[in-house]
């Protein structure tokens, strides 16, 4: 039988069995240390607390509790030891938590937006379509990779039907990283060169007026595709040595995106070229000039407009197949410039097309630009030995009106035409200061419907006009820029919001039979670049105002 553990040696007995290292369990003694313990020894290790009372074993944080047991106890579990902790360091904790708490804030938002700007993909708000991220006013031409896909939606995963594929996901981070000229998130800057001084003024002022009442209506109802529509205007006074500087200035410090709305034939033939080299739109221009009407047609060039070819076609053909004249007996007072030569070979080649007739016995009758003087005009045709009974105008209204004033006394019975371009309205009201004698019966051949009339569309147009410009006059130039303006929009929206130049004209080149109310569909295409081929006509009464004329 064992000896058992005394009180004197219990302590340094026990002693053996202590952890010797942190963490460690202590090793219990063997059953013949605890068997025979004697009941003085078991309450000396009870009232010792904790082995060897003040031994080393208390650096353990107390060591284990009755480790030492009868024989009917059950064995002893080690407890957790607790780490206390003073106030400084629990603040010292806070602090460091809250610390990094705020750092987090402030650098995983620029983390996630400098991905989310490196995608090139951002979503429009309250649309599920993608479009990039613009940076306004960074210099870049506009000339994205044609046949882009818009209006696509982005998922995750295997690739559904509509998604994006890889090639057009990179043609637009290629496009966040040159920016669109005249495209921001907020806005779509166009720009127009025409004159708004000098004596074609009211041409520019009303082809202007007309765009601006198409956009400011899709600006009221929220842009298109989140953006508004801005026309940014400068003056080149109808004359083509200042178009060069006007152009330049749209372009390289107004930064627009596109030209629209342009007015003129010779301020065209300058202005065209520097679009065409920069490959920006050229839309709407207030010509009908076969400058802009090429076969095939320019990329970047879209009219809204009849030809004056077309114009004066149907006016020729109206001169001898209603009122029976001949061909001989038709003469031109023309612009000495390119305008005039458009109209004048418009006429020419509808003569021409007439059987048994001569073109070249046409006579000309020519002003300068910019002027009324019309002195030789009327001394030519005082010289004429063919009996002239029409006269076709391509002039603008000053010059016209004036022609009329001098003409109108030698020759009573004249019937006198002139093309779209010379600006209706402001022609009646020139000739209504000289005399309803001078406005009776003179006709203009349009390329808009009657602006007194009472269709959805110049409904429309009298609906915005007196809307955003109250107390404008109806005209048939403001018609035109309202309708060309609203063709613009409407290519804008099936664009969709992801917007460059080749886009633009392929969205152009797709727009097929939309009806806007005009007894006709407008419709482009990639050889057809001319929207509109009608022609109406109308002659002033008594009273100034134009009526509706068959021109067949």
């Amino acid at each position: 039988m064992s000896t058992p553990v005394s009180d004197d040696n219990s302590s340094e007995q026990l002693l053996n069995y202590a952890p010797q290292k942190l963490g460690e369990q202590p090793r219990i003694p063997p059953a013949s240390h605890s068997r025979g313990a004697s009941p003085t020894s078991a309450s000396h290790a009870q009232a010792q607390g904790e082995w060897g009372g003040s031994s080393g074993l208390r650096s353990f944080g107390g060591g284990v509790r009755n480790e030492v047991r009868g024989p009917h106890e059950p064995e002893a579990t080690a407890q957790p030891r607790r780490r206390r902790y003073t106030m400084l360091e629990l603040i010292s904790g806070i602090a460091t938590i809250s610390a990094c708490t705020t750092v987090l804030i402030m650098v995983v938002p620029n983390i996630m937006k400098t991905y989310w700007q490196g995608s090139g993909v951002q979503r429009v708000r309250g649309s599920d379509v993608p479009h990039l991220s613009r940076q306004s006013d960074q210099r870049v031409t506009n000339k994205a990779p044609a046949g882009g896909v818009s209006g696509i939606t982005v998922t995750s995963g295997a690739r559904q039907p509509g998604s994006p594929t890889q090639p057009e996901l990179a043609a637009y981070a290629r496009q966040f990283d040159n920016p669109v000229q005249g495209v921001t998130e907020n806005e779509i800057r166009f720009g127009i060169s025409a004159p708004f001084t000098g004596a074609a003024k009211e041409l520019g002022q009303n082809m202007k007026l007309g765009i601006d009442a198409a956009f400011n209506v899709a600006n009221t109802s929220g842009g298109v595709h989140d953006r508004q529509l801005r026309l940014v205007a400068v003056d080149d006074g109808y004359e083509p040595t200042r178009t060069a500087e006007t152009m330049k200035q749209l372009y390289e410090q107004d930064r627009v995106f596109g030209i629209v709305g342009n007015v003129g034939t010779p301020t065209a033939v300058v202005a065209l070229p520097y679009a065409l080299e920069h490959r920006m739109l050229f839309y709407g221009a207030f010509t009908g000039a076969s400058l802009l009407r090429r076969d095939p047609p320019d990329r970047y060039v879209f009219n809204y407009r009849a030809s004056y070819a077309e114009e004066t076609d149907a006016v020729v053909r109206y001169l001898v197949k209603v009122r029976h004249l001949k061909p001989e007996q038709i003469a031109v007072f023309a612009q000495q410039d390119s305008y005039g030569d458009a109209g004048f070979s418009g006429v020419a080649k509808a003569i021409r097309s007439l059987q048994g007739a001569d073109e070249s016995t046409i006579l000309r009758l020519n002003y300068k630009r910019n002027t009324v003087d019309v002195d030789d005009a009327v001394a030519q045709l005082k010289k004429s030995r063919v009996p002239i009974k029409a006269v076709i105008m391509v002039p603008t209204y000053r010059a016209a009106a004036r022609f009329i004033e001098k003409t109108r006394d030698l020759y009573p019975s004249m019937i006198y035409t002139s093309v779209s371009f010379v600006g209706s309205t402001a022609l009646a009201n020139e000739l209504m200061l000289l005399g309803q004698r001078y406005a009776t019966g003179v006709i203009v051949t349009q390329v808009v419907p009657a602006v007194d009339g009472y269709s959805s569309l110049v409904l429309d147009y009298k609906s915005a006009l007196a809307k955003y410009f109250p107390g404008e006059p109806l005209d048939y130039v403001s018609l035109e820029g309202y309708l060309a303006g609203n063709i613009l929009v409407e290519a804008l929206k099936r664009n969709g919001p992801l917007l460059d130049t080749e886009r633009l004209v392929d969205s152009l080149e797709n727009l097929r039979n939309f009806d806007m109310g005009l007894g006709t569909p407008v419709t482009f295409g990639r050889t057809e670049h001319q929207a509109l081929h009608k022609v109406w006509g109308t002659e002033l009464d008594a009273g100034g105002h134009y009526r509706p004329i068959d021109l067949e």
